[in-house]
């Protein structure tokens, strides 16, 4: 009798509209704090807004870990849908022929309009082949502001309301605010894509030859040309002085602004989340600081921050599941409210726009900087940096840096040894992908 019974339960339950199981679409990512809770948040609301498909973000430790992790998987073959990868290790994604599926592709096949010039140009033209096709689904893309405390820049005698715009005026503010007792005036975040990346780029110098890798793997490293060893130079002797402290790699030194230790920072327009939330004093929030003595300066800034991509081998009903939650995170209001929160940038035209409209930029001044930077006219020499082995190079960019900091090497010295060990990993790449 108990077995007749579990059997008429069981055809019960699978003629009842909506109780079939739902397609579970795994997400790996690498976000932290206030941005992983947006992530969480998204995966949420996505979720409650359907009910075929179920997005399980996953935290899988920073980006080169995650990256790592999911070349690890998918050669086991329990690779997740969708792998949030930083924007240094789109060439190596690129080259991972077979490992991944291009998002145009994904969405085209499950029936959706997926039309790349939606995107802001310098996003969209990052992720996208020669041959036009978009590789990856832009998401938190941001780039390199300039972040100070307004309250600090008061104690020091500066006017909170008129940030430094030129190096000179960077200096002089550091050297006010430690006269005042200020013990950090300025540190830096991401150091070698706030001051040789986007350093480059903002001045319309070359980072790498080959369009900074965009036009051939047979790109090499061009860091230590005379504006480069200039600024580390300058870099080197504020550290001297105490007007630059070190704080770490990576995202590291964002903390010691939040905490208010440090006056100034130089990072990701995504840092905008966390300071919103968790300062306690006012900021501000301003352009990249350049060298007004150099022609073409300013021009624009590059692309950082994440994409998401697609791995292979998962079945259809997968892969439409990925395009429906890809599809919803491109709507402009999906969009445009997570701009607000976290300071990336809003991919596309329409929720920069409809965020412009809402008025959130002018309640919110310096919020518009970001984007405002990125949808300046580009050159060949300040579209993106695309280079291969490019996470071993980021390392090297530490490394050598760093020996400048402590006072080990000149800058020129520094800087000579990141194009030759960056050089070796170039044709290392080269070597292995040619063909």
């Amino acid at each position: 009798m108990k077995l007749q019974l579990s059997a008429a339960a069981l055809a019960l339950a699978l003629a009842v509209p909506g109780v079939q199981a739902q397609t579970e679409i795994q997400w790996w990512h690498s976000m932290t704090a206030v941005n992983g809770q947006w992530v969480n948040d998204l995966a949420k609301d996505f979720n409650a807004s359907q009910k075929e498909y179920k997005v399980v973000p996953v935290f899988k430790g920073s980006y080169d870990e995650s990256m790592t992790a999911a070349i690890a998987a998918f050669r086991a073959g329990n690779a997740p849908h969708i792998l949030q990868v930083f924007e240094v290790g789109t060439a190596t994604m690129m080259a991972s022929k077979g490992a991944v599926v291009p998002v145009g592709k994904v969405m085209t096949d499950a029936g959706y309009k997926f039309d790349p010039k939606a995107y802001v140009p310098a996003v969209a033209g990052y992720y996208t082949a020669p041959n036009g096709q978009m590789l990856s689904f832009p998401f938190n893309s941001s780039t390199t502001i300039f972040y100070y405390n307004k309250d600090a820049f008061k104690a020091a005698g500066l006017n909170p309301d008129q940030p430094p715009k030129t190096w000179p005026e960077v200096t002089l503010a550091a050297a006010k605010l430690k006269a005042s007792g200020h013990k950090c005036p300025m540190t830096l975040a991401w150091q070698g894509w706030t001051q040789l990346e986007s350093f480059s780029a903002w001045h319309n110098v070359e980072f790498a030859s080959k369009q900074n890798g965009l036009a051939g793997l047979d790109a090499r490293m061009k860091v230590n040309s005379p504006l480069h060893v200039r600024h580390i130079e300058n870099l080197a002797n504020m550290a001297k002085q105490g007007l630059f402290i070190y704080k770490g790699r990576g995202s590291v030194p964002q903390a010691a602004f939040t905490s208010g230790e440090c006056a100034m920072i130089q990072t990701s327009a995504g840092f905008y989340g966390d300071v919103a939330k968790n300062a306690k004093f006012a900021y501000g929030l301003a352009t990249l600081p350049y060298y007004p003595d150099v022609p073409g300066a300013p021009q624009n800034t590059v692309i950082g921050g994440a994409s998401l991509w697609v791995m292979s081998g998962k079945k259809p009903a997968e892969y439409k599941g990925v395009a429906t939650f890809f599809n919803y995170l491109s709507d402009p209001k999906v969009q445009s409210e997570s701009h607000k929160r976290t300071g990336y940038l809003p991919i596309t035209m329409a929720a920069f726009q409809l965020t412009e409209k809402s008025g959130f930029y002018k309640e919110h001044p310096g919020t518009d900087i970001a984007v405002n930077q990125m949808i300046r006219k580009v050159t060949d020499k300040s579209r993106g940096i695309r280079l291969g082995n490019y996470v071993q190079i980021r390392a090297i960019e530490d490394e050598e840096l760093e020996q400048v900091w402590s006072g080990k090497k000149t800058a020129k010295e520094a800087l000579d040894a990141i194009v030759t060990r960056g050089n070796e990993l170039l044709e290392r790449f080269e070597k292995a992908n040619k063909g």
